[in-house]
């Protein structure tokens, strides 16, 4: 989960302060404050926590209590007995160019600390179950303690626990890990760690991280992702250089080998501290993991037809239903598995960067919604798979889509109640539709329109500003041929109204460049969902992310409205609450169309070598490779 992290702060005064936090957070004053171990070493000695205890000392869950006992043996959709040994490879597209994917130089490969190939360098002090909303247990913390308020967080570091080198994890490696990614490290980590007030040692192994007065009640569970690194093995004043050097971690694998830019090889760790302990059984099952990149996507698919690795994530239906009639699939090697999961389908959409110029009228993004047509594009492209996408939680009981507004959201949008389009509150709101032709005339007449409204005129048949006469131009962004094929069928109808679009395929580092600075007219972007959304949404979605250099607010949206209501989310204590904010939060981004929503596939789909087996029952949040292993 990604997260920005920041008190919740409303009206003109809050914005202020949100924009004054921000920079104080950028530019500290002269001589800057105190190191989280100089804080810790300077103060007394915390008492130990005598009030009330939110949660049992084994684990922390955002709502309730977790739900597996103090005793748990191990996660129910893992394989406890399952058999070690043997190798999984992985293919991804693109490239990489550096190993410390904690800073904002540089791209970083999978699979080090990653949330679906697993924690295999790098851990935390907690450990998720995904068979849970959103519940953490202790693995680096042997104990956990929070009060019903959550201003705070209390860990005491596992007797047992050690760096890969064997170095113990001690109390002085956490202090450093504060202090280092609150300095060095990139959004999300810095603003988890810029949320911490102030630190406590509570006894030989305890830290207690105070967190104000507990408005942002995940930020003791995200606190438990971050991974802790050696302070006596990282160079503080260099970390944020990007380098292919590789840094020492906790986990399960070290990484042993490295061909720049298209390879990584990571070895298991025979002397991994904590292979025993309940939430890792069942995991880490291969002696070695190899992650491959190719810079095309086509010879990706190709390598994996001829085994050159293991599974394949597919998310075009179009490949799934028609490009899997391949020898090792007919002979029985390769196994076509659909997986269903319990959470939102999340959404992929066309992103409108609003600070462009061209893109701050909210017809103008508008318009360009009529200009794409789902239906054509389902049919020719994708042989009817995909269903239409029109909520950022679609299919869950979080999404506003179809359900008309109740009056617990209606006080808890309050004023910008007027800032929420009519249809999407009374439930009537879909996503344009067409007669699938390519070309609706109807849909092409509305966008004309739309255009109008906001200041332009067809002359000569290009759409051009009504005062400067220039004509409006746009850029697609596109990094991978089912990219390129969505704009094309967007181009042919935004040209149809005398709009220049150009389509610009890009290699991955100079993708990922433009898309941390910002630099794009449109691009496509997918904002995965879980049952859990929390802080992450201000990455995504608020004001001071808007103009944060790498963050995932893409689209530049920049609304009190909508920092509202993820202020609202966030606080929640109990589920009623919480699916109330959200569904209203949903209704706020939805209503401001930053995106054109595209479209989702009914399950999970992969292809996997019969030499990789998986066990029997699948998490709520889908297949995870960290769980598999190699057949016998």
């Amino acid at each position: 989960m990604i997260s920005t992290v920041r008190p919740v702060l409303t009206g003109n005064n809050g914005w202020f302060t949100r924009l004054s936090l921000f920079f104080i957070l950028l530019y500290p004053m002269a001589g800057g404050p105190a190191s989280a171990a100089e804080r810790a070493q300077d103060a007394p000695v915390g008492p130990e926590y005598t009030g009330e205890v939110a949660n049992p000392p084994h684990g922390l869950a955002m709502h309730g209590q977790p739900e597996l006992p103090a005793d748990f043996e191990n996660f129910s959709y893992v394989n406890p007995d399952a058999p070690q040994g043997g190798r999984i490879s992985y293919g991804f597209n693109g490239s990489f160019d550096s190993l410390n994917q904690f800073i904002v130089r540089g791209v970083a490969p999978r699979g080090l600390m990653d949330g679906v190939l697993g924690s295999n360098v790098y851990e935390g002090l907690m450990y998720r179950n995904r068979d849970e909303a959103f519940t953490m247990y202790g693995l680096i913390a042997d104990t956990i303690k929070t009060d019903p308020e959550r201003t705070f967080l209390e860990v005491t570091i596992h007797p047992d626990a050690k760096f890969s080198d064997g170095e113990p994890i001690k109390v002085e490696d956490l202090l450093f890990t504060i202090d280092l990614f609150r300095e060095k490290g990139r959004p999300p980590y810095s603003r988890w760690m810029q949320a911490i007030e102030s630190v406590e040692r509570i006894g030989e192994r305890g830290v207690r991280m105070n967190l104000g007065d507990g408005q942002n009640r995940e930020l003791p569970l995200l606190l438990g992702i971050i991974p802790i690194l050696p302070k006596h093995a990282i160079d503080f004043d260099t970390f944020d250089q990007s380098n292919l050097t590789p840094i020492l971690g906790s986990g399960p694998y070290v990484i042993s080998d490295v061909n720049p830019g298209t390879r990584v090889v990571l070895k298991k760790n025979p002397d991994y501290w904590a292979r025993d302990l309940p939430v890792r059984i069942g995991f880490d099952n291969f002696d070695e993991i190899i992650i491959d990149y190719y810079r095309e996507e086509s010879s990706r698919f190709e390598a994996f037809r001829k085994g050159l690795f293991d599974t394949n994530p597919e998310g075009n239906p179009a490949r799934w239903s028609g490009d899997y009639d391949f020898p090792a699939v007919r002979n029985g090697q390769i196994v076509l598995d659909t997986y269903q999961t319990a959470t939102p389908s999340g959404m992929q959409a066309i992103i409108f960067n609003t600070r462009q110029d061209k893109f701050a009228d909210k017809r103008v993004r508008e318009a360009f919604t009529y200009l794409f047509d789902f239906e054509w594009v389902n049919t020719n492209l994708f042989a009817g798979a995909y269903e239409r996408t029109a909520s950022l939680f679609h299919n869950s009981e979080l999404s506003s889509y179809q359900r008309p507004v109740e009056e617990a959201e209606k006080v808890l949008l309050g004023t910008y109640i007027d800032q929420v389009s009519p249809d999407i509150l009374d439930g009537t709101y879909a996503p344009p539709s067409s007669d699938g032709s390519g070309g609706d005339r109807k849909n092409l007449r509305k966008a004309v329109q739309l255009f109008r409204d906001a200041g332009y005129v067809l002359k000569d048949g290009k759409m051009v500003n009504a005062e400067t006469g220039e004509q409006l131009s746009v850029e697609f962004m596109s990094k991978a041929q089912q990219e390129e094929r969505l704009a094309l069928a967007l181009q042919r109808n935004v040209e149809r109204v005398g709009i220049e679009m150009t389509i610009r395929t890009v290699d991955s580092a100079q993708y990922w460049e433009r898309w941390k600075r910002f630099d794009f007219d449109l691009l496509i972007h997918t904002y995965t969902a879980s049952l859990s959304p929390g802080s992450e949404q201000y990455g995504r979605w608020g004001q001071v992310a808007a103009n944060s250099e790498g963050s995932l607010n893409l689209s530049g949206a920049s609304d009190p409205a909508i920092d509202a209501m993820i202020d609202a989310l966030v606080a929640a204590r109990d589920r009623e609450d919480f699916v109330t904010a959200v569904r209203a939060f949903d209704r706020m981004v939805v209503s401001g169309t930053y995106f054109i929503p595209l479209f989702h596939t009914p399950g999970q789909w992969l292809a996997r070598r019969t030499r990789i087996a998986v066990p029997e029952k699948t998490s709520i949040y889908g297949y995870q490779p960290a769980t598999w292993w190699a057949a016998q």
